[in-house]
């Protein structure tokens, strides 16, 4: 049985934050302002996981009205988030990713998203795709005021029984 869940998630740029996508770090004069360290990418992956098997989404599991969720590294949400999936008998098949970001270009970094996703999701990254796009100098992401991400993921029930 498959399973298909859709996440989208966008932060505003401000200074004075690190720039975290995708579980790295990005060196650029801004960072995505949020609860925990905002990082967009794997905040879109998160809701994908939920909404593939009707869990709700990341608000309603890591609240942003909660201290313990104050900076926290996505990577730990995505962790728990991914213990879920497998709780309930599936895993990944695939996931595909879309940034959407004027600055900073994201190409040199996405082989080392995907590593971190893939260690963090245990799939194989070839099992991972991000791209990448600039919104043509329209909108809030164009204008370099936000970066906003789309994840898609294919779930498949798990038959090993572990």
């Amino acid at each position: 049985m498959y399973r298909i869940g859709q996440g989208f998630d966008i932060h505003k740029l401000v200074e004075g934050r690190k720039f975290i996508l995708g579980g790295i770090e990005i060196d650029y004069d801004k960072g995505l302002l949020g609860h925990s360290d905002a990082d967009a990418l794997v905040h879109s992956i998160i809701d994908a996981l939920f909404g593939a098997l009707a869990l709700g989404d990341i608000g309603t599991h890591f609240p942003d009205t909660d201290s313990e969720y104050k900076n926290i590294d996505s990577l730990i949400l995505l962790k728990k988030a991914y213990n879920l999936v497998k709780q309930n008998g599936y895993k990944i098949n695939n996931l595909d990713n879309t940034i959407m970001a004027q600055e900073p270009k994201m190409k040199p970094y996405i082989p080392l998203m995907q590593e971190k996703l893939a260690s963090v999701l245990e799939i194989d990254k070839s099992l991972i795709s991000i791209k990448a796009k600039t919104m043509e100098e329209q909108d809030s992401v164009g204008n370099k005021k936000a970066v906003a991400t789309q994840s898609i993921v294919l779930l498949i029930k798990n038959t090993n029984t572990q």
